[in-house]
């Protein structure tokens, strides 16, 4: 799946706070990615469809250095990423181990790659750092994948920070972390993010000029008719 431009550029207007408000309001409660923070202060919120990979415990005759040069690696799954993807991996949460580090987050920029979103951790941290690659994480640790995790695949369901990840699924990433759009839900994402951006910074100028909350945030129906008359 590929987003269109005008999609990115309206989802780039979305905050991820908004947009769970959005999914709360159809049923789905379970799409923030707890652990997933940006390691650099300040990043720019960013859109991409799932590139999916998956990690599982550390077992000792797979998890080695030698299975980085196999068929089944994360060498081999960044050269299928395509451009424009957010990378989204599954690393139960384990943060003694660092799943990529500089070089391998070099070549996803190399590739166009938008983003990494793991419930782990990277290593080299100054070196992925100086890639500019934007990370979100849940920190950083010096050991290689292999000390505690096993590689298995890419681009199939994965769970990340306790959320069900599908290949192609939309990644909304921003200070408050990232949050997953399920491909059906984007274009209600768009339409009613959109109008829930635009009433909350009504409402936010309303209280800027004093304005109580009750009637207000939630809106009662005097509240929501000079809303509507403010649209036109």
């Amino acid at each position: 799946m590929s987003l269109s431009p005008e999609a990115r550029k309206t989802l780039a207007g979305i905050t991820t706070a908004t947009i769970t408000t959005v999914l709360l309001k159809k049923g789905l409660r379970n799409v923030w990615m707890r652990g997933a923070r940006p390691l650099r202060p300040g990043l720019p919120r960013l859109v991409g469809p799932a590139f999916t990979l998956r990690f599982v415990p550390a077992r000792e005759d797979l998890a080695t250095p030698e299975s980085w040069s196999s068929p089944i690696s994360t060498r081999t799954a960044i050269e299928a990423m395509p451009e424009g993807c957010i990378a989204v991996v599954d690393a139960m949460g384990i943060t003694d181990a660092g799943i990529f580090g500089d070089i391998l987050c070099a070549r996803m920029m190399k590739r166009g790659v938008t983003a990494l979103v793991t419930d782990g951790v990277v290593r080299d941290v100054e070196g992925t750092l100086g890639t500019n690659l934007p990370v979100w994480c849940d920190g950083y640790a010096a050991p290689p994948s292999v000390a505690g995790l096993t590689f298995v695949g890419w681009g199939e369901p994965i769970g990340c920070g306790g959320v069900a990840v599908f290949p192609n699924d939309i990644v909304v990433a921003d200070q408050d972390g990232c949050v997953l759009i399920p491909q059906a839900m984007l274009d209600h994402v768009l339409n009613e993010g959109v109008e829930q951006e635009r009433m909350e910074a009504w409402i936010v100028n309303e209280v800027n000029n004093g304005a109580a909350l009750p009637g207000l945030y939630p809106m009662n129906a005097e509240t929501k008719a000079r809303y509507a008359a403010s649209k036109k």
